[in-house]
């Protein structure tokens, strides 16, 4: 495979997680559905279908309503995206009218801009952004017998060796420490220890 392919999946990857990032930070699908509602709804009643040598016109008398409604559908998808501190606003408005063109333009789109418009006005209202990651691990009241919680028992000290020593402000055990200490203390017969002095002794 040659560096020019590498290169393109390298940038066709860079850009892959720039849109996921972007699309993580607003309500991209409520947007989308609510985009998409505008569309069938300001093209219907102005749209002109030949069955053969029969052509059928579906334009109605509230045929600038239509419009008006799709294109307000269009924007508020667009501002989902692009302005996600007014979503609730955005999602309200697209569901009512969403409702309204059910009167005014044949159905709300034959129910497929009213089907779309409602279901991107609710994920919209319903969209929240996500919580940052918390900072420091895990937080001690939420350990097992850290007595911070309503089951835990205050007097309980977790041992050095446990993954939950750091949280008592124990320090975990070095295992390569104890064995030092234990030969230090009891050492092995017929190896040679240093006194204070300086002097080698055999054990």
């Amino acid at each position: 495979m040659s560096a020019e392919t590498h290169g393109l999946r390298g940038r066709f990857g860079y850009w892959r997680f720039r849109f996921r990032v972007w699309r993580g930070q607003r309500p991209f699908w409520a947007g989308l559905l609510t985009l998409l509602a505008g569309l069938p709804i300001a093209y219907f009643p102005y749209a002109h279908l030949s069955l053969g040598a029969l052509s059928l016109t579906m334009a109605t008398t509230a045929g600038s309503g239509s419009l008006i409604i799709g294109v307000l559908l269009v924007v508020l998808g667009l501002t989902m995206w692009f302005q996600s501190a007014v979503r609730v606003f955005s999602g309200v408005a697209s569901i009512l009218l969403s409702l309204v063109s059910l009167v005014v333009s044949n159905f709300g789109g034959f129910l497929m801009g009213f089907l779309l418009g409602l279901i991107g006005g609710a994920l919209a209202v319903a969209w929240a952004p996500g919580a940052p990651p918390a900072e420091g691990g895990a937080d001690p009241a939420e350990l097992p017998g850290s007595g911070k919680g309503d089951d835990g028992d205050a007097g309980y000290v977790p041992p050095p060796g446990s993954p939950y020593a750091a949280a008592y402000g124990e320090s975990p055990a070095d295992p390569a420490a104890g064995q030092e200490e234990a030969a230090a203390q009891h050492p092995v017969d017929g190896a040679e220890t240093v006194d204070a002095n300086g002097r080698h002794s055999a054990g």
